[in-house]
């Protein structure tokens, strides 16, 4: 059987945490800031979790993650 390979997209947009679950980075952060409040800006740092309905469709993504 042939290897399957990993989305190349998906390793760069997801990581697989120790427990599990799937870290991404938030959207709405790269462009068009100047109307955004420092408040939603703010909000918007850091990781969060893949929500629980996509993240089987991650995992197909990455298979040996």
């Amino acid at each position: 059987m042939p290897k399957m390979k990993t989305k190349s997209s998906a390793k760069k947009r997801f990581s697989i945490r120790a427990g599990g679950s799937i870290k991404r980075g938030q959207a709405f952060k790269r462009h068009i800031l100047t109307k955004k409040t420092t408040k939603v800006k703010r909000h918007l740092r850091g990781s969060v979790e893949v929500n629980a309905r996509d993240s089987a469709s991650v995992r197909a993504m990455m298979p040996y993650a």
